[in-house]
């Protein structure tokens, strides 16, 4: 189930808000809010949902046992069992289709069966599994404390606003809120606001483009335009920030709801002036989570630079991994690695001064904008294609034009100016569409007329993917 359908928009959400606010004790609304995260990942994945209570029963023995064990040397040892098995189980359905492919190819083709197995990936296994690893990794490191509530526990890993597709909450940050909390009317006005305006990204904005990216992305390159090569391009660096970021703010603004304050996801990325900075502003919760668990514990920038360097690498590799199983992503990781480490030998020692932040902000975006060429192809094959074609004269059956029209234009422009500058705008004045709980009668009236057109359009059937189900 998502967010943005008329099931969960007109029936679940109401019930469950009903439910909850109706219930005094703040231990029947834990159960609540338990048993409806589960029935909103059965409703989209029955199948899985017995591998996360799975999932949440591993850690949560797991976090006792190793608080309880004094001996260092038997703690590692259990917090290695417990890490090993979280990332088996994300290993086998989310990369052994992917690995046996290579593997047979590797074996000419002798184990074809084996490449012919097929495993679903279950919705949102890799941001439940992180979160899970960052509850062992806390208990172990003696920064929280194992908790003994196994309802506590699987609320923490269960909680239906992020489990599907983030932000990636980490123990230490929500630990308190699982057991203390409440709801003011004026951080419930801005939940509503921030699931709104989110709601509104992904409905009116992504969606529109996906379709023309998704339609472009089905032809062969060579018989698209190269202008509509670029286009394409463009537009899904549009789609998938306003799809991804719209749901992380549809999810904070539904832990609002309930009490809870989730870390930010996204800091208006395309206005970073470096990459390392785009990385800082970018899924801020997988950012921050591969700097405290991996980065640091490698050594971070402690061991010298060469050593630096090597970490780098490799929290980059594992991005591009996390994000799927295919070489596109790995490749995506390295290249993203490649410019991060760049900045640090070279191009950071001449960045930042003011001079040139315009050149900067220009590098930026289009050292991400191929970047996202890459992440959205389907193979390697596919994206030499679409890189090559898009310099390269050609004859075409299918242009930008058939694509173009003024509604398209229209949400481009939007688009783009919700992409950072209008922001940057509103801050300057001292205004932000959703920086409190207050709501003004033209707010209201504008708040009133996004969730009009979004439901409007999901009832006329909308084009609906979320991008980030495939992680």
């Amino acid at each position: 189930m998502v967010f943005s359908s008329i099931v969960f928009l007109w029936v679940l959400l109401p019930v469950i808000l009903a439910c909850y606010y109706i219930t005094p004790s703040l231990k029947i609304r834990n159960g609540l809010l338990v048993l409806f995260s589960l029935f909103f990942y059965a409703w989209g994945e029955p199948r899985y949902i017995v591998l996360m209570l799975f999932s949440v029963c591993l850690n949560y023995v797991f976090g006792i046992l190793i608080e309880g064990q004094e001996a260092p040397g038997v703690r590692k040892l259990l917090m290695g069992a417990c890490a090993a098995a979280n990332l088996l189980l994300l290993g086998y359905f989310k990369y052994f289709s992917f690995l046996a492919g290579v593997i047979n190819q590797l074996a000419g083709g002798r184990l074809s069966r084996l490449a012919e197995i097929q495993v679903v990936l279950p919705i949102g296994i890799s941001f439940y599994t992180f979160q899970a690893l960052s509850y062992v990794i806390d208990v172990y490191r003696g920064e929280n404390r194992a908790q003994r509530n196994l309802l506590s526990m699987t609320l923490y890993i269960s909680f239906f606003p992020q489990l599907i597709a983030g932000p990636i909450v980490k123990y230490h940050d929500i630990e308190e809120q699982i057991m203390s909390r409440k709801v003011t009317a004026e951080s419930f006005s801005y939940g509503v606001k921030r699931f709104i305006l989110g709601l509104g990204k992904k409905v009116i904005l992504a969606n529109t483009f996906a379709q023309v990216v998704d339609t472009v992305y089905g032809y062969q390159p060579v018989d698209v335009s190269s202008v509509l090569l670029w286009l394409a391009a463009f537009l899904y660096m549009l789609q998938i920030y306003f799809d991804f970021s719209g749901y992380s703010d549809m999810a904070i603004g539904l832990g609002r709801m309930f009490g809870f304050r989730f870390q930010e996801n996204f800091n208006l990325p395309y206005l970073s002036a470096s990459v390392r900075e785009f990385w800082r502003r970018w899924h801020i919760s997988l950012s921050s989570w591969f700097r405290e668990y991996v980065y640091i514990p490698l050594g971070g920038n402690r061991k010298g630079t060469a050593r630096t360097y090597v970490n780098l690498g490799i929290v980059f590799l594992l991005t591009g991994i996390w994000h799927g199983a295919g070489w596109t992503f790995l490749l995506w990781g390295v290249y993203h690695g490649f410019f991060i480490i760049l900045e640090r030998v070279y191009l950071g020692k001449r960045m930042g001064r003011g001079k040139w932040k315009l050149w900067e902000h220009i590098y930026t975006l289009l050292a991400v904008y191929f970047g996202w060429i890459l992440f959205r192809a389907e193979s390697l094959t596919q994206a030499a294609q679409y890189l090559y074609y898009m310099f390269a004269p050609h004859d075409s059956a299918v242009t930008a034009g058939q694509f173009l029209d003024g509604k398209l234009c229209l949400l481009m422009a939007v688009g783009i100016g919700g992409s950072g500058i209008l922001q940057r705008l509103l801050a300057r004045v001292g205004r932000s569409a959703a920086s409190d709980g207050e709501v003004s009668l033209p707010a209201m009236a504008g708040y009133l007329a996004l969730m009009w057109i979004s439901i409007m359009l999901l009832v006329n059937n909308t084009y609906n993917p979320f991008i980030y189900f495939r992680f």
